[in-house]
């Protein structure tokens, strides 16, 4: 009868989807390769399983180390470990009401008592034990209208337990470690989210320090043109409509730099504080494409594998399993309520005579509730709880199709971002044949110095262009390991 059974839902986990890949039309397994550093072309691995530090395939020491840093030190780490804590500490709690609740009392007492009642009333003696005293004392004892002080003491130890006949406490268990496990999910999203933002964070970086060195080149390019036409000038070569525009594109290619440092120094900011330091604190680690490698071989797990590796799918689904343990409680509250009491313990004027000569005593309770009207307070309770589970139900449906739909982003990406480093690769190798093909002519005699300085500029916007899209392959690459779940159950030792 103390078991009895659990009202509401049984959960069911929901079915995984019934999609077989991420496109209506069959995608490529393999991605153009480009003959330039990263640009090898790269392949996709059902079998492949995803390594928790999935952003060493990088093999970029210092991105490891500031992973590894970050991990120790960021504050988001701390608040959801807390958060976890604090869950499993709740149903721990929660736990508790599975046990009798045992407490004990010790009462002692000093009392008055009015002299005026009249009749036969007690007295206390010198030693605090009682006395009688009369109305019309015989000669010698006092009379009654003086007031009688004694002592009481009261010791007792209780025991009350709740039957969980209709499984009130269980479902409520059961609610708690769902969302206990969902914090726990939380943390490893958490985890997967911190070192994707950094490895993103490096890679901006780097490609940020390869467009200010191209842009750098490409100022002081305007700047050596600027002086050849303010010198042809003065020799009446040119007029000062061509010096006019030179300065124009000199101030052009300037403003072009300016934003690009402040994104070096907002993406430094960045770092600083995914790993946890104050502004005033520095990293020593700093990037560069060239320390750098894209993997070749990704994994590509199955739509119906994502609902059991994406942290942010798998919280979704323990937040519905704690909706539909809330709809039992709901129901189990609906139903009448069962407690059982009980008590044993003694009394009486000196502590040493309670539990003897007659001071001992005892008593067992039973009671059953049921409410009769609470105004449909219990009844719309029932409700919202239904109310709730739908809406976690159509929260862990629209979960599922961001998470597909972030796969398949993140693999149209790849195959995208491939041919573009592509065609960035072939416009710069154009562009630095046509530079050097003009630097032959220029030390031939062929064409002037202003021709050969545009040709190198024309080749450095290339450089830049071609930096911006090797960066988003390497990013691309990052983004399918997070997409994919980052690996999360394949950690040594839980977080």
């Amino acid at each position: 009868m103390t078991s009895g059974c659990a009202v509401g839902p049984d959960f069911k986990r929901p079915e995984a989807p019934a999609a077989k890949s991420y496109s209506p039309t069959p995608m490529p397994m393999k991605t153009v390769s480009a003959p330039v550093r990263d640009g090898e072309s790269q392949h996709y691995d059902a079998i492949k399983d995803i390594p928790f530090d999935w952003w060493t395939l990088f093999r970029s020491p210092q991105i490891n180390s500031l992973i590894e840093r970050a991990f120790k030190a960021n504050p988001s780490i701390e608040s959801a470990q807390a958060s976890l804590r604090e869950a499993q500490d709740n149903v721990a709690a929660q736990q508790g009401f599975f046990y009798p609740t045992i407490g004990m009392d010790y009462m002692p007492s000093r009392n008055k008592l009015a002299g005026n009642m009249g009749g036969n009333s007690p007295g206390v003696q010198g030693n605090g034990s009682v006395i009688q005293t009369y109305s019309n004392p015989p000669p010698g004892l006092p009379p009654y209208n003086a007031p009688v002080y004694y002592n009481f003491h009261t010791a007792q130890l209780t025991v009350g337990f709740v039957p969980d006949v209709f499984g009130l406490n269980r479902r409520q268990v059961e609610s708690l470690q769902a969302q206990a496990q969902a914090q726990r999910f939380q943390l490893e999203a958490t985890y997967i989210t911190l070192a994707s933002n950094i490895v993103a964070a490096a890679l901006q970086e780097a490609s940020l320090r390869a467009q200010i060195k191209a842009a750098s080149r490409i100022v002081e390019i305007n700047s050596e043109l600027l002086d050849v036409l303010r010198s042809q000038i003065k020799l009446g070569y040119v007029t000062g409509v061509d010096v006019a525009d030179q300065e124009s594109s000199l101030a052009q290619a300037k403003q072009a730099l300016a934003p690009l440092k402040k994104q070096l120094e907002q993406t430094r900011d960045l770092i600083r504080a995914l790993a946890g330091n104050l502004p005033n604190e520095d990293v020593s680690e700093t990037f560069e494409l060239s320390d750098l490698h894209l993997p070749q071989a990704l994994p590509l797990s199955l739509p119906s594998r994502i609902v059991e590796q994406r942290p942010d799918v798998r919280a979704a689904e323990e937040a519905l399993h704690a909706a539909s343990a809330q709809v039992g409680v709901a129901v189990a509250n609906r139903l009448p309520q069962f407690a059982i009491t009980g008590a044993v313990g003694g009394m009486a004027s000196t502590p040493g005579q309670m539990f003897s000569s007659g001071g001992g005593f005892f008593n067992l309770i039973g009671n059953v509730g049921q409410t009769i009207f609470d105004g449909g307070t219990l009844a719309a309770r029932k409700r919202a709880a239904d109310q709730g589970l739908i809406q976690a139900q159509a929260q862990y449906r629209s979960t599922v199709i961001a998470a597909l739909q972030n796969v398949a982003d993140t693999l149209h990406a790849i195959e995208s971002d491939a041919d573009a480093l592509k065609s960035s690769a072939e416009n710069e190798r154009s562009a630095r044949t046509a530079f050097d093909i003009t630097r032959k002519q220029f030390e031939a005699g062929y064409v002037n110095y202003q021709t050969l300085l545009a040709a190198d500029q024309n080749h450095l916007q290339a450089v830049i262009n071609l930096s911006q899209a090797q960066a988003s392959r390497l990013g691309d690459t990052a983004a399918l390991y997070q997409a994919l779940g980052g690996g999360w159950w394949n950690r040594d030792r839980k977080p």
